[in-house]
């Protein structure tokens, strides 16, 4: 069987199984997410094993530290894993949820419904926990799903999807609700960019390449999802304290995430006051590689110079750019330019300056007096999250299980013709 007839057979199968899904009842999906929860939390021991033989791989392949943190399962993480799944399947069910009602002056009821979008491809790279939760999402939102997880993650998810697909037989649904993509080859990702007569919708979920490749070879909808390139603000009315727990926390809880912060802009009114002691707590936190511009330098020995390159660049490590502004207009500025659409934060106790921030800052998710790192679905209540959306169109921000449906109108009559 050549790999465009198991492709197709993957979207067929999914298509018959999305059909099914769309009409199961809560109590159903929710069993089948207890039971998959169950399975993940049993085998523990199987994850961890195959996750051994991943980060081998990665450490011989030269991943960088921050990547391997991304791939690596620990039993910990495990169980937050776990309890993600089990999170979500408590959620309440956003199908069939009535999100709009008219009663038109001829008598028409119009009621506009929530709806599964039908088979989501999910494109992803390193973390393999993104295999648990973008399926616990697609079957929480009736959709059905084919995973293509990166190379490194391999065999890692092909444990976790074995546990979804319990989830699944447990409660009497079709395994090939979940399924996922049976090889590394990066042909089967061209693929299932076209398959569009059996895929509603791709979400990637990865580095600018693979972002880029999937908008550039995409004929089907792509919720976008570009990485963090976020930015904190310390406005000049910043209380310096909470500045600094936020920024060693939004730059160092965990470097390896798109909600990490990349860049740091400070005020010159607070920078002489600031920056030394900031940038001090960040050095004892693990950050030895800042990078400023010339007013960062002159403030702070040690030092190096920040270069255009910088500004634009999603670390993913334990570097950090920072850059002197004269207000909140060039933060602003600063942000708009080089930001990625994704979470940008402003350290302010000045409401008016939070307020024109928030309005005025092109991204996602706009936080005040809070760090970049809760740019998650989890800590917005959601349970879970498939990914960020940076684009406008249907979703942005944190895409959890509502913002997998989409809608239809039901219209009620009582024998009403046209004129």
């Amino acid at each position: 069987m050549s790999l465009q007839d198991t492709m197709n057979g993957l979207g067929q199968s999914a298509r018959a199984a999305a059909h099914t899904l769309s009409l199961a009842p809560a109590t159903q999906k929710k069993r089948a997410l207890d039971a998959a929860a169950k399975a993940i939390r049993a085998r523990v021991l199987d994850i961890v094993a195959a996750n051994e033989i991943d980060m081998k791989a990665g450490e011989e392949k030269g991943l960088s530290k921050a990547m391997l943190d991304r791939l690596l399962l620990t039993p910990e993480r495990i169980e937050a894993m776990a309890a993600g799944v089990a999170l979500v399947a408590d959620l309440d069910d956003p199908v069939g949820k009535e999100l709009e009602t008219t009663v038109r002056p001829n008598g028409l009821r119009i009621r506009r419904v929530a709806v599964p979008l039908g088979v989501i491809g999910i494109i992803y790279e390193s973390r393999p926990n993104v295999t648990a939760d973008a399926a616990a999402l697609c079957l929480k939102a009736g959709n059905a799903a084919i995973l293509r997880g990166g190379s490194d993650s391999f065999h890692s998810s092909g444990v976790i999807l074995e546990c979804m697909q319990e989830g699944l037989h447990a409660a009497d649904l079709p395994t090939q609700a979940v399924q996922r993509v049976p090889t590394v080859d990066r042909e089967a990702v061209g693929m299932l960019l076209k398959m569009a007569e059996y895929v509603d919708v791709i979400v990637p979920r990865g580095g600018k390449g693979l972002i880029e490749r999937v908008q550039s070879e995409a004929r089907v909808p792509v919720f976008s999802h570009l990485d963090g390139i976020n930015h904190t603000y310390i406005d000049a009315l910043a209380d310096l304290g909470m500045a600094e727990q936020i920024v060693v926390n939004a730059k160092m809880r965990r470097t390896g995430i798109c909600g990490a912060m990349e860049t740091m802009l400070v005020h010159q009114d607070v920078a002489q006051q600031f920056l030394p002691r900031a940038v001090e707590a960040l050095k004892s936190a693990g950050c030895d590689d800042i990078r400023g511009d010339e007013a960062t330098q002159a403030l702070i020995n040690g030092i190096s110079a920040a270069t255009p390159e910088d500004w634009d660049t999603e670390y993913l490590d334990s570097v950090l750019s920072v850059r002197v502004v004269s207000d909140l207009d060039q933060a602003i500025s600063h942000v708009n330019v080089h930001g990625s659409n994704h979470t940008e934060a402003i350290i302010t106790s000045d409401p008016s300056a939070a307020a024109r921030f928030q309005r005025e800052v092109d991204a996602a998710i706009v936080m005040h007096n809070a760090s970049t790192q809760f740019a998650d679905g989890g800590e917005f209540g959601m349970g879970a999250e498939i990914g960020i959306a940076t684009g406008r169109m249907h979703a942005r921000g944190p895409v959890g299980a509502a913002q997998l449906t989409s809608y239809k109108y039901l219209v009620e009559g009582s024998g009403q013709v046209r004129p």
